[in-house]
């Protein structure tokens, strides 16, 4: 366990008390003057999560924590972060079920598809797209989130997330593309290695 492993289970953390905050719309307190909604707090709460999804990469990178753990842990920590958050934006009734429903199936498709790169034994980098979308969705969270109290903020989390949903759709699409090419690839070159051992095998062979 180093840093960066614990900033992504301080995101992990952060997800139930999101959650809790939105779903109960409490605390709402005034301090020093300062009437501070439920908002105001799951913002806070949803920005400091997404700070440590920078942190986390950033120490890993700069002390060459680079861990199995954490290769593991941070996408997860990012899908349930995101996800959580936009099912109670649902049931808080601020986001269209059938958008979040293409958000998530976005994120599940990728992970199966990355499990299957795995087993094949090849990875595929995230792209400029992928890393662009997540940080459109915290943005759309976050002003959906503001605008349940504010409204002249609706159509500014509507552009969001329409934004969010092109760019779920479109960097699936991409994922795919590059993913079925280097299956492909190894497809055809295991098939290239069989038919070479294959022709050594008879080629071994003692003729009669």
């Amino acid at each position: 366990m180093n840093l960066p492993n614990s900033l992504t289970l301080l995101r992990i953390f952060f997800v139930p008390l999101l959650i809790v905050v939105l779903l109960t719309r409490s605390p709402n307190v005034e301090l020093w003057g300062f009437h501070m909604r439920f908002e105001f707090w799951g913002v806070l709460i949803l920005l400091a999560a997404a700070a440590t999804d920078w942190a986390d990469g950033y120490f890993a990178r700069r002390r060459l924590q680079v861990t199995t753990l954490g290769i593991l842990l941070d996408p997860i920590a990012d899908k349930l972060l995101i996800s959580a958050s936009f099912i109670a934006l649902v049931d808080m009734h601020l986001v269209p079920a059938w958008m979040v429903v293409i958000i998530i199936g976005r994120e599940f498709t990728v992970l199966g598809l990355r499990n299957i790169a795995s087993a094949e034994g090849f990875t595929i980098a995230a792209s400029a797209l992928g890393k662009t979308k997540m940080v459109l969705q915290v943005c759309a969270v976050a002003v959906l989130i503001a605008g349940a109290s504010h409204v002249s903020l609706k159509p500014l989390a509507l552009v969001l997330l329409w934004l969010v949903v092109a760019s779920a759709l479109i960097s699936a699409a991409q994922y795919f593309f590059r993913f079925w090419n280097q299956l492909d690839s190894r497809i055809t070159q295991r098939r290239k290695l069989r038919m070479l051992e294959a022709r050594a095998k008879s080629e071994d062979v003692v003729p009669s």
